[in-house]
């Protein structure tokens, strides 16, 4: 059907241009979406031109600045190019880009931090003001103007919805077989409104594979024939293992009690090291017809698919290496059956986590000794890369995981602390905390028996005497025996690494 162009919509053909042509659509000022979710889908061409574009205006002593929003982190083809040129003044909901974070802490660009699942209502509500113009990468563009979703759909359905106008640009560098792995549910729908999400298994489909999009709305389309960022696969680390191990044992433990069913529950996992190390023991645990219901598709993903741990994944986007990239296209059709690819305000949608019960398994920076995470703030003031899809499955998952090595900076931070800086996710969200010293399963207990456990099977023991004691002299106060804190000393451990390099 598509032979060397992908454009085959004659209404579309006659908008091709170059992405320099593309970029002069877009003003100082204007506040553009773009697609992209975790380095897949993004536009690959018209970033660069509109960052060249941006420096040659500040050159010119002339203001060049967009607001960007995305589907989450992109890649440094897209953020990294547009902060280099001092090109961004507002981003949201996510990223994970160098540049991007230094100019958020430096307070050179403005960052709002949204859980993903709310992104899509906070546009649609007017929250964030107008969007302008939206970039979308796609696959194809059929005849009568359907359009292909990429390897991503983020908030894409969002953006072309609400913006004024849309670019496009048409990825000869994506599988034409995508076609037909996307699920775009076209049901949403804003308070008093809405109806419910007919979604009781994580393979169920309920809407399109294609966006919808009136032709009249389109500005340009550009042609491209450019790679997703894909990095190499890590292989997990002893420490990853060891988190890992703990919660494979504790899975058993939970299956054996009858509180977990032998298929699990459906599996939400972050990305790095540690969900790839779980995964891993999951594929080689005897487990079989697992599920996942989660943002990204990764290597380990794959891996179980292509085994049957794992006997379908619905997430919104792919996070894949080169190897599993070249396994993804050589078995697509295989694949195609098992993936389904969603918008992020029904991947990550709270109420469809919650009733689907999904085992959430997500990564944090610190936790204190009562349950309270801090996943974004390092120190409690510079922003990391963000929240994430996190609070959506934490707060709504059958069960909420968070997982963290115990010590960083080579021992000089402790992961756990007397009291977190920041505040993502609270003790309520909160159900089983693991690092490679142990596991702490927080339900059922008050704060004060948390404390105890959380110290001695998560903290490292360079810590835990000196988190003990002020435990202990935090009780022996006698104030506020529910949650004994000593003000004065609550923070002093995130002091002491400011003043001195180590807590």
């Amino acid at each position: 059907m598509f032979s060397e162009s992908r454009v085959l919509c004659p209404q579309l053909k006659s908008k091709i241009m170059t992405a320099e042509q593309a970029a002069a659509f877009i003003s100082d000022g204007d506040t553009v979406g773009m697609s992209g979710f975790t380095g897949a889908g993004y536009p690959k061409s018209l970033p660069r031109a509109l960052a060249d574009r941006a420096g040659a205006e500040h050159k010119a002593g002339r203001p060049f600045q967009i607001n960007l929003w995305t589907g989450a982190s992109t890649a440094p083809e897209l953020d990294g190019v547009l902060a280099e040129a001092q090109g961004i003044n507002m981003r949201l909901p996510f990223q994970s880009d160098p540049t991007c974070r230094k100019q958020i802490n430096n307070g050179q660009m403005h960052y709002i931090d949204i859980h993903l699942s709310e992104v899509s209502q906070y546009a649609w509500s007017g929250f964030l003001g107008k969007l302008n113009i939206a970039v979308i990468e796609v696959t194809a563009i059929h005849e009568d103007g359907r359009l292909i979703p990429s390897s991503s759909i983020g908030n894409n359905k969002t953006w072309i919805e609400q913006a004024d106008k849309i670019i496009l640009e048409v990825n000869k560098g994506q599988n034409l077989k995508l076609e037909g792995m996307h699920d775009i549910y076209y049901g949403t729908a804003l308070p008093p409104h809405r109806k419910p999400i007919l979604m009781t298994k994580t393979d169920d489909r309920i809407g399109d594979s294609y966006f919808r999009i009136p032709p009249e709305k389109i500005l340009a389309v550009v042609e491209t024939d450019a790679p997703d960022r894909n990095s190499p696969f890590t292989p997990p680390d002893a420490t990853s293992r060891q988190i890992a191990d703990h919660i494979l044992d504790f899975f058993q433990f939970e299956i054996n009690k009858g509180r977990l069913p032998k298929e699990l529950l459906p599996l939400q996992s972050g990305v790095g090291n540690i969900p790839n190390a779980v995964l891993e023991g999951l594929d080689t645990g005897g487990y079989k017809n697992l599920t996942a219901y989660t943002e990204v598709i990764q290597d380990g993903m794959l891996k179980m698919l292509k085994s049957g741990t794992l006997s379908s994944a619905s997430a919104t986007a792919f996070s894949l290496s080169p190897v599993a990239l070249e396994e993804l296209n050589d078995n697509i059709d295989f694949y195609r059956e098992r993936i389904i690819l969603r918008q992020q305000d029904i991947s990550n949608h709270p109420e469809v986590a919650r009733r689907l019960g999904v085992i959430a398994m997500n990564g944090l920076l610190e936790a204190d000794i009562y349950g309270n995470v801090n996943s974004t703030h390092v120190m409690g003031t510079r922003m990391m890369n963000g929240i994430g899809g996190s609070g959506d499955f934490a707060r709504n998952g059958y069960l909420s995981i968070f997982v963290t090595p115990s010590i960083a900076k080579n021992g000089a931070i402790s992961s756990i602390v007397p009291m977190v800086s920041h505040v993502d996710h609270t003790e309520h969200d909160t159900k089983v905390i693991v690092t490679e010293q142990g596991l702490a399963d927080l339900r059922g207990l008050s704060p004060r028996q948390r404390a105890k456990l959380i110290i001695d099977k998560c903290a490292h023991p360079d810590f835990r005497d000196r988190l003990h004691d002020y435990f202990e002299r935090a009780c022996a106060t006698g104030r506020g025996m529910h949650t004994p804190h000593i003000l004065g000393e609550a923070l002093s451990w995130h002091e002491n690494f400011e003043r001195y390099g180590k807590m």
